[in-house]
């Protein structure tokens, strides 16, 4: 991923892809069944509407055929009152359990050569996390494997998420494109591959644009990270005005704020290719934007509104940058985070995201205020009626597959989204983001039986979806964790969330023996 995201800023050719092992054929998961019926839980939709319950849901095969609201009590329910189990069916009694669409990560990477890890380990940490859908943005395992994973995943034939591929521009080339016509051709290339959508980081804008109008044409989507590269001459407003349906992390939307200058104001010894630079930089650009409720501001986000666009912010994916130690020593790296991804995580100049060479206060302060700005225009673009989705970019930075997506909705939370709101952004706005609110997003009649099922109240906190769970103090004086997702349906097939975090750590502790570790050592130590 590290050469796929230099050839992409750098505009050189893309080398050929190291890809990793694809996923293994699927041992564990159970069903669909001719009929599945989840007793007695709680709703949660996923359009934003309050949770209700208890209710009955009924799946038949992999789609949602009736929820039946059954009241305020259990107890008073007549058995008449409830959907009757048919022969062959399967019936779950799940009272007190709250059920919600199956998550959406619109920023997913499937792992990586560099990173170390397997499909396998990658898949199981975001099933077990309640994640059903993926976008793979740049495809860094190659369009090929990605669109074939996506294609197994859709047959059930691997246990893992659904996965939207979306093409790197310019991916598969052997030489940079020069005209349009080429960048039409590479996004009709890219379709024939399996691919539905694109990824850029930029690029001169007439090619640009041109791959924009024909993805256009051929119903596909597409993310873009505006690298520092290009952002001075195709910002967020340039490429939302072409038809780009999300933007990913932040890059882009402060260069569109300007209203007292065109460039990002760059010291003179300023190096991209050097990332402490990079990101110590980037930390201090939203005070560069035009203020919160200024002209320049409200007509940003007028426009974005009338274009329908889709912010997909990736807060988690920027947290060591306000507080590395805190994500440095996150409770979930000693037992599920495998060791090649911990070396990979660690300062280094080579790798991608590994930017901490010298990193302190000052660079800290300067992102808690690049936050609180970020959230705040996402908040406001949001409460104005605006798409906002989920998206992790785990892989890089300190950041779990699947840990790191829980805490994009906390990241949400704390932007000033409500719990229904951040439910609604993990689900049902992915689903609109991605062209399938047809059939994913939200737990309706006719929808694909994508589902977590989580025993503790996530709207009351969204720490019970970690796979760490929550740290409660009893009645009794015992400290005891709960939480973490009970159950991942996706097509209707019943996977045991716990049973695969389980399969996840003790993968971990092999390797870890394996290698002679017992803890993971700090920088320096």
């Amino acid at each position: 991923m590290k050469r796929l995201l230099l050839a992409a800023l750098l505009l050189i050719a893309t080398p050929a892809l190291a890809a990793i092992a694809p996923g293994t054929d699927r041992q564990q998961g159970e069903g669909p069944y001719s009929q599945l019926v989840l007793r007695g839980v709680t709703v949660i939709n996923g359009t934003g509407s309050p949770a209700y319950g208890p209710a009955d849901v009924v799946i038949e095969g992999n789609r949602i055929n009736e929820i039946r609201m059954l009241g305020a009590d259990l107890q008073s329910i007549k058995p008449d009152d409830r959907p009757k189990l048919r022969a062959g069916g399967r019936e779950m009694d799940l009272a007190g359990y709250y059920v919600m669409p199956g998550i959406i990560d619109l920023h997913g990477h499937v792992g990586g050569e560099e990173q170390g890890v397997s499909a396998d380990y990658v898949y199981k940490l975001w099933m077990s996390h309640g994640i059903t859908t993926v976008r793979d943005p740049a495809c860094g395992n190659g369009i090929d494997w990605c669109a074939r994973e996506a294609r197994r995943s859709q047959a059930n034939a691997i246990a893992a998420p659904r996965v939207f591929p979306y093409a790197y521009f310019g991916m598969d080339r052997d030489k940079p494109m020069t005209t349009p016509e080429e960048a039409r051709e590479w996004v009709r290339e890219m379709k024939r591959k399996g691919a539905v959508g694109m990824k850029c980081f930029g690029y001169r804008p007439d090619v640009l644009q041109a791959a924009f109008e024909e993805l256009k044409k051929q119903g596909m989507r597409s993310a873009c990270h505006h690298a520092q590269l290009d952002v001075a001459r195709v910002n967020v407003l340039t490429t939302a005005r072409w038809g780009l349906t999300t933007m990913e992390h932040w890059y882009g939307l402060p260069e569109a704020l300007f209203d007292d200058r065109t460039v990002q104001n760059y010291p003179a010894d300023y190096n991209y290719s050097n990332e402490a630079q990079r990101f110590g930089q980037a930390g201090r650009l939203w005070a560069q934007a035009a203020e919160k409720g200024s002209e320049k501001y409200e007509a940003v986000i007028k426009e974005l509104l009338e274009l329908d666009f889709t912010l997909d912010p990736t807060f988690t994916i920027y947290q060591a940058s306000r507080d590395l130690m805190r994500a440095r020593r996150a409770e979930w790296h000693d037992r599920y985070t495998w060791p090649a991804l911990w070396n990979f995580f660690a300062p280094n100049r080579d790798n991608h995201g590994s930017f901490f060479f010298d990193w302190g206060t000052e660079d800290e302060v300067a992102w808690r205020d690049n936050y609180r700005r970020w959230m705040a225009f996402v908040n406001d673009y949001k409460n104005r009626g605006g798409r906002v989705t989920v998206g992790s970019d785990s892989g890089y930075i300190y950041k779990l597959y699947g840990f790191g997506t829980i805490e994009e909705l906390e990241l949400l939370r704390e932007a000033g989204f409500h719990p229904l709101e951040v439910i609604r952004a993990a689900t049902l706005n992915g689903a609109q983001a991605l062209g399938a609110a047809d059939r994913l997003g939200s737990l309706e009649p006719g929808k694909l039986a994508d589902i977590a099922v989580i025993r503790e109240n996530p709207l009351a906190n969204l720490k019970v979806l970690y796979g760490t769970g929550h740290i409660r103090l009893g009645s009794d004086g015992k400290v005891t964790r709960v939480g973490g997702v009970d159950y991942t349906i996706k097509d209707g097939i019943v996977f045991d969330a716990k049973q695969m975090l389980r399969e996840v750590r003790d993968m971990v502790a092999t390797e870890k023996k394996k290698r002679g570790i017992e803890q993971y050592a700090q920088p320096g130590e």
